[in-house]
């Protein structure tokens, strides 16, 4: 093999390493094949496209000729997009955390010929720095022991495999007590910066998940810790360089502690996630600065990530022309001969100066403020802003990874259809909805999700990700237009979720596919990554088609998962905040049904108020007058009031009297 075979793929990260010296192969038999003929170790190298650590160790490494020549030389190479193959990139993952090391991007294992890790670590230099030895003595200390020691190589492998399934095994506990929600959660928070947000220390990522666990806490307790843990978080992140102040959306996370310097690569699941809990908390505080964001943040997507096709790109890259970050920062210069006499206002409510703060430039921020300036004012900056926009639609832009993934269309659907109902914007709930047609129409193969679309090629075996979030959306949308169709669909991807994510007398859900090829453990966990766990949001799912079915199978399999990773709280609680959630949602839902048309006037003024009221655990259910709500649901048999538009909030079997005013329907959901 005396080529790089990455050209035939589609991923744009593999393709950015086309034309490397390295001979690539892609992830495969081939590859693995090979290495038993020639009696190498394998190099696997993960990564994604907006991955800035892995352009540096591209540009360090892999396309330098003599190392490339070494790898070459020495190793069977195979590159991998970890946004493609999740599944590969969470076993490998796990292998580096077991030897000790932290895991992250570029990620750089070394495999024997039965794609078992002996070895590994994340980002290595072309020579020793940074208390990391160099790559070329990498390469040659892991050879050599791989030829002159394989009693060890196959003791590490061993080791490494049989802590891999281990691992993979779950933790089964007595299920998740109420009580425990809310004593999780004061652990929790009291690691919030108190005045910057976020988790205490640099580097800040967002965190969405965990924060609305802070905010389902406020909901439930009424502790204002909580409450302001979640707010002065998102007073920060929306103010700061984290977020993109001229077109929209927010980078990955902060370097720093301030939430000014970001990492500038933009993520679709962080954007999909900061929608959901922006809208959840803008329906409680009606806070502007929220909306501001929402509406900036969607029109981003829309307007740059929504192919015509209506799937979703995945990411915008960090770097442009070679730099981090060139794209998004400014000199006080380049502002003052755009804005003219309109640059002083500008520069003092952005923090455009002489020396900047970023490398000697500006990344533009309002960390200063707490939340918009007055209307006159916010108008004048609204116009300085679409003219830098302008000015820097000019530039050359970070590259686009445009291939559509099935999970993180998900959560933009999700998020979108909610956004949408919330604020009022039909047009949004549109786009979730054309989003998930995408996903459903053009990813299914064979009666079956697949994980990724690109250039007219689906690409690699669903996740328990993808069927969860597109369910999930599924579910949002359900709520958003009323279209039965939604249901059905989500139940039909929870019948193959059964089926091909799990196995008898093993609780919780894998996350492959029983037929995934070529993984040498299938995991099983319900921990949260940058994305919200499949479990977690399975659970979620379940319980939302349990209490719109009445089919008790549904709530017994929510029941099942939560006791399966229950005893993972005992360990380690940090990571599983969408699995608390969701028991939350299991155990503790609101049920609002609407017995109405959702055309009439009256029926949709109740709908509007309820969607402008923030109630986590809810469950909206629209039917008409004269049908039939599920057996055992606490409102069946109940009617309209007067031959008007009417709704019952229900808690456990307990309903409300009849409501058919918005502003008491407001009222009766004040303590929801």
């Amino acid at each position: 093999m005396t080529e790089n075979l990455l050209a035939g793929e589609t991923s744009p990260y593999l393709l950015q390493h086309k034309d490397n010296p390295v001979h690539w192969m892609p992830w495969g038999d081939e590859a693995f094949a090979r290495a038993r003929r020639e009696n190498k170790p394998v190099l696997l190298s993960v990564g994604y496209a907006a991955c800035h650590w892995c352009h540096v160790m591209a540009h360090e490494s892999f396309e330098k000729p003599e190392i490339a020549a070494l790898m070459n030389e020495l190793f069977v190479n195979i590159k991998v997009d970890r946004e493609e193959r999740p599944d590969l990139d969470a076993i490998y993952q796990t292998s580096l955390a077991m030897l000790g090391e932290q895991g992250g991007w570029p990620l750089t294992m070394f495999l024997t010929a039965d794609a078992e890790p002996f070895w590994g670590g994340t980002y290595f230099p072309p020579e020793p720095r940074f208390g990391r030895p160099g790559f070329p003595e990498v390469l040659r200390g892991i050879a050599s022991v791989f030829t002159s020691d394989p009693e060890r190589v196959g003791q590490n492998a061993e080791a490494l495999r049989s802590a891999l399934e281990e691992a993979a095994v779950p933790r089964a506990g007595g299920g998740i007590a109420p009580e425990l929600l809310t004593q999780i959660a004061g652990r929790l928070v009291a690691q919030v910066d108190p005045d910057r947000g976020g988790l205490r220390g640099a580097p800040k990522f967002p965190q969405p998940s965990l924060f609305q666990q802070f905010w389902r806490a406020w909901k439930r307790t009424g502790d204002e810790t909580f409450r302001d843990a979640v707010t002065t978080t998102l007073n920060r992140i929306c103010q700061g360089g984290i977020y993109d102040h001229l077109g929209g959306g927010f980078a990955r996370y902060s370097v720093d502690d301030l939430w000014l310097a970001p990492h500038f690569e933009k993520m679709l699941y962080d954007n999909a996630q900061l929608l959901e809990l922006l809208t959840i908390v803008w329906q409680e505080t009606g806070d502007t600065l929220y909306a501001a964001r929402i509406e900036e943040t969607v029109g981003w997507v829309l307007r740059e990530m929504v192919q015509p096709e209506g799937g979703i790109s995945s990411s915008l890259d960090a770097d442009s022309e070679g730099e981090e970050g060139k794209f998004y920062v400014w000199t006080r210069d380049e502002v003052e001969s755009l804005l003219g006499a309109a640059a002083p206002l500008f520069a003092q409510h952005y923090e455009v100066t002489d020396a900047g703060n970023w490398e000697g430039r500006t990344i533009l921020n309002r960390l200063a403020e707490r939340g918009l300036a007055d209307a006159e004012t916010e108008s004048a900056l609204a116009r300085s802003r679409a003219i830098l926009l302008e000015a820097r639609s000019a530039r050359i832009p970070p590259a686009k990874d445009d291939k559509v993934l099935a999970d993180w269309n998900g959560l933009m659907s999700g998020a979108l259809a909610a956004a949408g109902q919330a604020l009022g914007r039909p047009e949004w709930i549109d786009a979730a909805a054309r989003a998930f047609a995408f996903v459903r129409d053009r990813m299914t193969e064979d009666g079956r999700l697949r994980h990724s679309w690109r250039a007219g090629r689906l690409q690699h075996p669903a996740t328990l990700d993808d069927y969860a979030n597109m369910s999930r959306a599924a579910l949002l949308l359900l709520e958003a237009t009323g279209d039965a169709a939604y249901l059905a669909q989500a139940e039909r991807w929870a019948g193959l979720v059964e089926q091909y994510y799990s196995e008898p007398g093993k609780p919780g859900y894998f996350f492959a596919a029983s037929d995934t090829p070529g993984l040498i453990v299938r995991n099983k966990t319900a921990s949260d990554n940058p994305t919200p766990s499949g479990n977690g949001v399975m659970v979620e799912v379940l319980a939302r088609l349990w209490l719109l079915t009445g089919n008790d199978a549904y709530r017994q399999a929510a029941d099942t998962v939560v006791t399966a990773f229950s005893g993972e709280l005992a360990r380690n609680f940090f990571p599983l905040s969408t699995l608390l959630n969701a028991s939350e949602f299991l155990f503790a839902p609101v049920q609002i049904v609407l017995v109405g048309d959702r055309s009439e006037p009256r029926a949709a003024a109740m709908l509007q108020a309820l969607t402008r009221i923030s109630v986590p655990n809810r469950v909206i259910q629209t039917v008409a007058p004269g049908d039939a709500l599920p057996d055992g649901h606490p409102a069946r048999g109940k009617s309209q009031k007067d031959g008007t538009a009417t709704v019952y909030v229900c808690h456990g079997q307990t309903c409300s009297l009849p409501i058919t005013e918005p502003g008491a329907l407001t009222a009766a959901l004040g303590g929801a």
